[in-house]
Parts: C-alpha cells; structure tokens; sequence
C-alpha cells in the first residue's frame, strides 16, 4: 500500500531509511523544520539548516522515487530565545517561493511560555502575510493538554486564519477532540515513549473517527522509526480494518490535505525506483 509520511525528519536518518521507506510503500515525505538535539549557537546554523532542507534532501529523496516536500521556522523549543527569533525569522520569506516548501512548521510550544507564545504568534503573522499553511508542534507529556489548548484558542481567536490549511501535530487522547472540533487538521504521531504506539493510535481514530486525520512517523534523531506508518498499517489490517479506510488515514487524508498546495504534485501511481542509484 502505498503511504504517505507527513511528518519525518530526514536530514537525521540515512539514506538506507529512505531506500526501506520506498520499499515499504512510501510516495511522499514532508519534512518539518525542527530542533537539532542542541540549540544552535548563530543564525548562520538556520540558513544553513533552510539550504539543506530545501537543496540536498529533495535530490537524496528523488533518488528512491520519494517526493520531499519541507517547511520551515524557528522550532518551538529554540523559540524561547526571542533574540534568535527575530534573527531567524527574516531569513524565511524570501525561500518561501521555492518549489518544495509547503508553508510554516513546526512551530507551537515547548514549555508553554510567554516567549514561546510571543515567537509561535509571529510565526502565524508571517504565515497569514504570505498566505502560507502551516504545521504546528504539540508539547511533550505533561504539558500537551495545556499547550495544545493555548495554540487552539490562539488560532481561534485569529480571524485571519483558515482551519483548513492548519495541522496541529501530536495529538493524543486527550487533545484530538479539540483540534478536530474546531476543523482543524490532526496528526497523531507514531514514536516511542513520548507520543503514540500504533496501537493507540488505531484506537484514536476508531474513537473520534477517520475524518482530518493521519498518522505519521516523525523520526529524527531520536529512537524513532522510520517504517512507523507501515508498522501501523500492519497493526490496522490485524484489528480487521479494510484497505479502504486503511488508505484514507495512510495516504488519501494526508493527500487531500496538501491538494491546497499548487506545489504539491500527486504521486504517480507507478515510479520507478531506482535502488542502486
């Protein structure tokens, strides 16, 4: 079955993991910006970050008949230092015409603080000024419920802002229903530990339902997995679900979503993969 993977961090894995992810069934990868493991010392790391996002990994991708689509910020977790902030944030404009850049993400909250809010708000100013979609980062564990609560209510409360063109990522049990409710997109997270096993995660969707939802991966540095998606289709068919619905949440939802995007190029049905590229 062919999947499509709307939240990985390419620039952590090898290319090994996009040659498995081909042979798995992946069509497309969007990759957000995010946190390297460290906080980066200098604007000059993000330009750099930004080039390689936008240069290297489309071409690593296409090798394996993977399309690689990005976006771009200031990640949440680095978003406390508003000096960087507003040294970083000037740089994405002028790279948002680029062929591959979907909009804004992931930005959102860490730790839910006041800076933390003051950068996620500028980062949804530059993005409903350049008519940009955008995929939001949920925060960790204990503090999900609030943050997720703070970026609802802050989206709401922007007239500016279409629902539709807006992921908020990480979604749990106890977050979907506000995101889904007030028509937003959401996107249940495939990781170890801190996000969901594929078994929570069927058991979201069989409780709330198949509509504005995937699932995807978000493997980066971290233990994480690559092949997360196809693991969860795996887990799908054992509970008995048809290819249909399994088709919706893997790879029709997340399509439908990015059809708003005159950048996005529908995958063909058959790519030739070139394994020993």
């Amino acid at each position: 079955m062919h999947y499509i993977d709307m939240h990985a961090h390419m620039v952590s894995r090898t290319t090994d993991d996009y040659e498995r992810m081909a042979l798995a069934g992946c069509k497309v990868v969007t990759e957000p910006a995010f946190w390297a493991g460290f906080d980066r010392r200098s604007a000059d790391a993000f330009a750099d970050y930004f080039y390689e996002l936008i240069s290297f990994e489309p071409k690593r991708a296409a090798r394996f008949g993977i399309q690689h689509y990005t976006w771009l910020c200031l990640n949440p977790k680095e978003g406390e230092d508003r000096g960087m902030a507003r040294s970083v944030l000037p740089m994405i404009p002028p790279l948002l015409d680029q062929p591959t850049v979907l909009g804004i993400g992931e930005i959102g909250l860490n730790r839910v603080t006041r800076n933390e809010l003051a950068t996620f708000r500028d980062h949804v100013d530059m993005a409903m000024n350049h008519n940009q979609m955008i995929l939001i980062h949920t925060p960790h564990l204990e503090d999900k419920y609030k943050g997720t609560r703070v970026i609802v209510d802050t989206l709401v409360a922007d007239g500016r802002v279409d629902r539709n063109r807006v992921i908020i990522d990480h979604v749990e049990e106890h977050t979907v229903d506000m995101v889904v409710s007030e028509g937003f997109w959401a996107g249940i997270t495939l990781y170890p530990t801190t996000k969901c096993s594929p078994a929570r995660a069927i058991d979201i969707i069989e409780m709330y339902g198949d509509e504005r939802i995937y699932a995807a991966s978000a493997c980066d540095w971290g233990r994480s997995a690559p092949l997360a998606v196809p693991r969860f289709i795996m887990e799908m068919r054992r509970r008995g679900h048809d290819e249909t619905f399994i088709k919706k949440i893997v790879y029709d939802n997340p399509a439908q979503f990015l059809r708003q995007n005159s950048k996005f190029h529908e995958p063909a049905d058959r790519i030739s993969v070139a394994l020993n590229a």
